[in-house]
């Protein structure tokens, strides 16, 4: 019989709730050797514990994958749980294209990255606090809630301060300024998105997050 992953709620009261024990569905499907459609069946089936963000996105939590090993792949090693050994990213993009984009870039570049991708600034913004992602990588041009209201609203979150956030936006410089400009850490890319200074920007941040976490 399937189930639905626990509550929003029942997660994040938890006494011993951390965002850093949790991962991503595609991340979670990198760790077992499967296809995120089967880790999905896993957690529908209980196998595996997982609960859902306010967005719906599934959290797997890491303690879970290793039981999970340990009782049907005994001979494979224990995934690393220490939250230093992994980046978390969340992209925030509308255009579908453009997302499956930075996924077949991020799968090729094979880096320890647990990547979400969102397709509305609304939905990050009712996520984002729950999952505390490292890396920020985001559009402007969104509907509804755009790029900069969603920034202008995280820079109220004491949470968030230590995240880092890259903008890609076609809009001008001076449209970003009339409109209250981006935060002073930010870096803005013009689009379309240059994937080689992408690639050597997260490779660094991977190793700048080791470190610091050490």
């Amino acid at each position: 019989m399937s189930r639905e992953p626990k509550s929003f709620e029942a997660a994040i009261t938890a006494e011993d709730f951390s965002s850093a024990d949790y991962c991503g569905t595609s991340y979670a499907a990198k760790l077992l050797g499967l296809s995120v459609a089967t880790v999905q069946s896993l957690v529908e089936k209980g196998e595996i514990e997982a609960w859902k963000t306010l967005g719906g996105h599934r959290r797997i939590a890491l303690q879970s994958i290793n039981a999970y090993l340990a009782r049907y792949s005994p001979q494979l090693s224990r995934v690393d749980t220490n939250p230093k050994h992994r980046l978390r990213v969340l992209i925030v993009e509308d255009d579908e294209a453009t997302r499956e984009l930075y996924r077949a870039y991020f799968d090729e570049w094979d880096l320890p990255v647990d990547c979400t991708w969102m397709p509305s600034a609304l939905e990050a913004l009712m996520d984002i606090a729950s999952m505390r992602p490292d890396l920020l990588i985001t559009d402007l041009s969104m509907p509804g809630v755009d790029g900069i209201e969603m920034l202008k609203a995280l820079k109220r979150n004491q949470q968030l301060t230590d995240m880092q956030i890259v903008v890609i936006s076609g809009l001008p410089q001076e449209a970003i300024k009339e409109r209250g400009g981006l935060p002073p850490h930010a870096h803005l890319l013009k689009k379309p998105v240059n994937f080689d200074w992408l690639q050597g920007y997260v490779t660094a941040l991977v190793t700048a997050n080791a470190k610091w976490r050490s």
